[in-house]
């Protein structure tokens, strides 16, 4: 007897509860007090079907939670990428208004100056570290050659120093070989501004008896023909007057931002007929 107990199949248990599960839910379709069997099997299948009614309850709800994080994963990608779209879209309308910016400035210069001027581009900087130049798209077929200065909206780039014919290298006035005749806007005193390799520039030769103060205002003299009179150069950062030199040693801030440098304008002077370009037919 004992042999036959324990070589019993495993699934007599689970027919035993179902069968009492289902006498359990016939008895309560009645709407009758239980009688005593029925009291003995609601309390033994009662915890198993709480059981069973608890673990589909718990799979509907993870299956169900499942596909919802699955569509919104979906959804979060798709709101990503358009996200990313609309970044890529603000930054290219940012950039186009800042272009216009600086362009509405080139054209107000333009229009304020008896001089001929041609738009360029930037389009390259010297990468040696020996000079401070850039490269701009513009060359002898558009009228440059040696010295043409350069300007922005700003004041005085440079000067151009090597030509081609569609190209042309500029030498910035932060350059330690740059040097450019100015004046104090503000009492008329004279000096030469050249290049310091860095950021700034000095302002040499200022006698002794030179009235200029930090914060005034440098511009073009237009001696040297090569610079028109009343550019901007700069603004005076520090004085050192000491008594055992012959001149006041001068700093000077650039008045153009030459880390920010796109655009520029080339100045063709008065009497100089540039050179066509050949039409396209």
């Amino acid at each position: 007897m004992s042999i036959l107990f324990e070589h019993r199949p495993k699934w007599v248990p689970y027919i035993f509860i179902v069968l009492s599960l289902i006498l359990l839910s016939l008895s309560i379709g009645k709407g009758q007090e239980w009688n005593p069997t029925e009291r003995l099997v609601a309390e033994v299948a009662a915890p198993f079907q709480k059981l069973f009614m608890g673990t589909i309850s718990i799979t509907r709800n993870i299956w169900r939670n499942y596909f919802f994080l699955v569509e919104t994963r979906q959804e979060n990608l798709l709101l990503k990428k358009e996200i990313d779209l609309l970044k890529i879209e603000n930054s290219k309308y940012q950039e186009l208004l800042l272009a216009n910016q600086r362009l509405q400035k080139l054209l107000n210069f333009r229009e304020n100056t008896d001089e001929p001027v041609l738009p360029a581009r930037v389009i390259g900087w010297d990468s040696s570290g020996l000079f401070k130049s850039i490269i701009i798209d513009k060359g002898e077929k558009d009228g440059l050659r040696i010295n043409t200065p350069v300007v922005n909206s700003e004041g005085a780039v440079g000067r151009v120093v090597s030509v081609s014919s569609n190209y042309a290298q500029v030498l910035l006035i932060t350059d330690q070989n740059s040097a450019v005749d100015g004046l104090v806007q503000r009492s008329r005193g004279r000096g030469m501004v050249k290049g310091m390799g860095s950021g700034e520039c000095y302002f040499d030769y200022v006698i002794k008896t030179c009235d200029i103060k930090e914060g005034d205002t440098i511009v073009t003299s237009g001696l040297g023909r090569i610079f028109p009179k009343g550019l901007y150069l700069g603004k005076v950062k520090e004085i050192n007057d000491s008594p055992n030199k012959l001149f006041k040693d001068v700093r000077v801030t650039p008045a153009v931002d030459f880390s920010k440098l796109e655009e520029v304008l080339i100045v063709l002077r008065s009497g100089f007929v540039p050179l066509r370009r050949p039409e396209i037919q």
